[in-house]
């Protein structure tokens, strides 16, 4: 794959003049998707959206098993690997929530309107462009609508995608989010556990000194929050959710903790899920030695509910050389990074991927104030567009 990103910016001028001349349309569009329900587990309404505009464009849209909407602008060379786009379709926001928009010059904000109605708007103007350009692409570019990108869905879409697919592919950009600098190099990988313990239980007077599982999952989380952690590789160990019990005066049964743990090195996150269970365990047995004699012990039941593949992608690779061209076309100063995206599958299997914002800038995602700013926005869709039509053409 040759760099010719700076080149291929040049030719593609007039499909730049139309993104720029569109950037109400596309904000417009990001609002609209922003407003349909897609928590992780049923993004059918958004999938039927977003398939329905890709169809304006491009022929044979398909939703496939995993809930995935699929399209293809076939290239001229025959049996060339494909490029594929993905954005993924999910939200963290359970359906009831208040999707409504409110807007402050540039700045919009809803729930979800930047991750990733913002990758998603920008994979459709994508297709839309690259069928109407005349820089028409050697390869086949794939474009995939993705699910389960976001918490436990554990990258469902696009492993079901990559796994059609194999590992013949040219190259793999997903757009996630806002933004025109960063360039995702390295896969976050990410295991998560859910602990339960388990007890007797029984009255808050009548039954004390039997082992409390609340109190045990409190030192648990105590002891999690001051693990010295190495910055080098970096590694992340957080406890995120926490309950259990039945009444204020009743000793519970059970509690329950969930833990993830976050490294770009699967050695390390294998090596720290074991540490942190013998940790757990160890205050298992900590409880059960100190309990009143002739109770029954705590136990302890532990299952990983997640898991997202680290890897990477060599800086030096031709893919990456061409998106760090192509944001110095735009002006911008490229900064390579570590994520978990929907990129984290292929570059596990070693398959050339890198993971872009899709322009503008945006912020508190993840939250009910979630905003995005479209001043330039532009920028971050010339980016994209480069980026997939060099790889496209290599």
């Amino acid at each position: 794959m040759p760099t010719t990103a700076r080149a291929t910016y040049e030719r593609l001028w007039p499909a730049r003049e139309r993104l720029a001349q569109r950037d109400a349309e596309l904000l417009a569009l990001q609002i609209a998707i922003a407003g349909v329900p897609a928590p992780t587990g049923d993004e059918r309404a958004r999938a039927a959206f977003v398939a329905a505009r890709l169809a304006e464009s491009l022929p044979n849209v398909e939703i496939d098993a995993a809930g995935n909407v699929v399209a293809r602008l076939r290239g001229s060379k025959a049996g060339a690997p494909p490029v594929v786009v993905c954005a993924h379709l999910d939200t963290v926001f359970p359906h009831g929530t208040d999707l409504s928009v409110t807007r402050d010059g540039p700045r919009v904000s809803a729930p979800g309107i930047g991750d990733n109605a913002r990758g998603l708007t920008a994979l459709v103007a994508l297709a839309e462009e690259l069928t109407a350009s005349d820089v028409k692409p050697a390869h086949t570019i794939l474009f995939a609508a993705t699910t389960g990108e976001e918490g436990i869905g554990d990258l469902r879409g696009a492993r079901h995608l990559f796994d059609a697919l194999g590992d013949e592919i040219q190259a793999v950009v997903a757009l996630d989010g806002p933004g025109d600098t960063r360039i995702v190099t390295e896969a976050l990988g990410v295991r998560r556990l859910r602990t339960r313990i388990h007890g007797p239980g029984g009255h808050s007077w009548g039954a004390f000194g039997v082992s409390n599982p609340v109190h045990v999952a409190g030192a648990i989380v105590v002891e999690l929050a001051g693990l010295k952690l190495p910055q080098e590789p970096r590694i992340t160990v957080s406890v995120n959710r926490i309950g259990g019990g039945s009444s204020i005066n009743a000793i519970p049964e059970d509690a329950w903790i969930e833990v993830e743990v976050r490294s770009i090195r699967a050695a390390e996150l294998e090596r720290w899920e074991m540490a942190v269970d013998a940790r757990m365990r160890h205050a298992v047995d900590r409880a059960n030695a100190a309990r009143t004699a002739g109770t029954p012990p705590l136990t302890l039941t532990s299952e990983r509910i997640g898991e997202r593949p680290a890897g990477a992608i060599d800086p030096q690779h031709p893919l990456v050389a061409a998106a760090r061209e192509a944001t110095l076309a735009i002006g911008r100063t490229p900064e390579l990074s570590a994520a978990s995206t929907d990129a984290n599958v292929p570059m596990n299997r070693g398959v050339p991927a890198i993971a872009i914002g899709a322009g503008g800038r945006g912020g508190d995602t993840h939250t009910l104030r979630e905003w995005y700013d479209h001043t330039h926005s532009a920028l971050g869709l010339w980016r994209a567009l480069t980026i997939v039509a060099s790889a496209a053409n290599g």
